[in-house]
């Protein structure tokens, strides 16, 4: 037994018997809820299940899909060698589509860190458990891509190395500082700020599990790392108040980031005047869009992770149930917004703003937007039956339409609405080179990278948060005499 086992009175249950001690009904007491940890674990069980994942020795498979995703993340880092060095005349960008793929990914990665604040944030403030179990993995996929987000916006810059302390508003001997009427601007703003949130929230969670393998782990290495970045946590009470105070202000700074972060993203658009774009319901429709496809991701890294580390008994099909119905309840809200746009394009008047729309649906995009449709709108409805939303083959699959779905939708959003301007002389169509293709596998491969490194040296499960929802920790718990 540990220290950590200790503090947390990881203690063998009355009787003799492995699981929990019986729970006696009473009259005041809520009904019967599906239990979030199946098996009845005791205390130490958790820690031993969760502990010993990261101490495994990695087998051929992780190996074998760790250098397949490098592969694809160094490809990715010499394409965008060759950008810088070269100049973007490599990508497909032409005179009227000025962004192609390299906003659309931007904006794509941003929508897809989103889930991780929602569920460790607003779920945490609304003292919702299910969260307890999928939290660290969301937290970890938000920095991974936001990490990949970043990317984009600095290589579109053409020259970085000039162009990147344009965006940065430190005191300097300047004659002109950075414009901050432009949205650009608010980009750096918003998505340094939610990274760096993010970051310390991620950490803050982290520190009482860190001690945990810190007592865990054998060589010496892994000793002082582990021990360093636990911060010297014993767990003594002083250090749990310390630890809830913390992480309930970082979730009380994280919760309006979720909306601030996708809306600022969204003014890039929005505040243009360019049909297609000028529209104030890009915002909010940005937002429901980001939480669905980050949703969706979690969902595409958790099914794997449950299936390849034995993790059923922590992640259930409750935890998939409720994030499947905020998938679908999101995904309604995408597909209201998709109708709202054509019925305002039609009730304006404006044949500028029809055209595009009309052309959104039935022009030479015609195809990229009703995979958009068919992904986002039309195969989430799937969800309203409760064997789908519980049948792992089907989610899994779902999630990965979802996302190819919100991809074709930025997509379709930047470049049906550049590629027939107010001059028809200058229409054109934009088509991604393989640079442009194969920066965007990198980034796929970076993400898939670290995540995978996270998985390898850090509990993907906050065990501390775990044993808190178990009914031997409930201060209503009774004891079978």
């Amino acid at each position: 037994m540990n220290v950590t086992d200790t503090i947390n009175q990881d203690k063998t249950p009355p009787h003799g018997h492995s699981g929990a001690p019986s729970i006696m009904p009473s009259a005041f007491e809520e009904p019967f809820r599906e239990p979030l940890v199946l098996g009845n674990p005791t205390l130490h069980d958790i820690t031993e299940k969760i502990s010993s994942i990261p101490l495994l020795t990695p087998n051929l498979k992780f190996l074998i899909t760790l250098f397949v995703f490098a592969s694809m993340a160094l490809w990715g880092l010499a394409c965008m060698g060759y950008t810088i060095a070269t100049g973007i005349g490599v990508w497909g960008l032409n005179n009227p589509v000025g962004w192609g793929w390299d906003i659309t990914n931007f904006v794509f990665w941003i929508g897809i860190g989103h889930a991780g604040t929602l569920i460790s944030a607003i779920l945490f403030l609304f003292r919702q458990k299910w969260r307890t179990a999928i939290n660290r993995s969301a937290e970890a996929m938000t920095l991974f891509a936001v990490m990949c987000a970043l990317i984009f916006p600095l290589l579109h810059t053409g020259r970085p190395w000039v162009a990147f302390y344009w965006l940065t508003p430190y005191p300097n001997q300047m004659q002109m500082w950075v414009n901050f009427r432009s949205p650009l601007v608010w980009d750096v703003f918003a998505v340094s700020t939610y990274f760096t949130v993010s970051l310390l929230f991620w950490y803050i969670g982290l520190v009482p599990d860190l001690a945990t393998m810190r007592n865990y782990v054998k060589s010496k290495l892994g000793q002082t790392l582990y021990g360093i970045f636990s911060l010297g946590w014993t767990g003594s009470m002083r250090h749990w108040h310390i630890y809830e105070i913390a992480y309930m202000i970082l979730a009380g700074l994280s919760t309006p980031l979720v909306l601030s972060v996708h809306t600022v993203v969204s003014m890039d658009f929005a505040t243009s005047v360019l049909p297609g774009w000028h529209t104030t319901i890009f915002p909010p429709y940005f937002v429901a869009g980001a939480i669905f496809s980050g949703f969706a991701m979690v969902m595409t890294l958790l099914v794997i992770a449950r299936e390849v580390l034995d993790l059923k008994q922590y992640i259930t099909l409750k935890h998939f149930d409720n994030m499947n119905k905020i998938i679908l309840a999101t995904g309604m809200m995408v597909g209201y917004a998709y109708a709202m746009e054509f019925f305002i394009a039609q009730y304006s008047g404006n044949p500028y703003e029809s055209s595009v729309f009309i052309n959104r649906a039935s022009g030479d995009y015609a195809w990229a937007y009703w995979i958009m449709v068919s992904c986002n709108v039309i195969s989430p409805q799937i969800y309203w039956f409760k064997k789908m939303r519980r049948n792992i083959p089907v989610m899994f699959v779902m999630s990965i339409f979802v996302n190819i779905g919100m991809w074709f939708e930025r997509f379709t959003i930047i470049s049906t609405s550049l590629h027939h301007d107010y001059l028809p002389a200058s229409w054109g169509y934009y088509s991604p080179t393989w640079v442009e293709i194969s920066i965007f596998v990198g980034t796929i491969g970076i993400f898939f990278t670290l995540f995978l490194i996270f998985a390898k040296f850090v509990p993907m499960i906050a065990i501390a948060e775990v044993k808190s929802i178990l009914p031997t920790s409930q201060p209503t718990h009774h004891h079978d005499h």
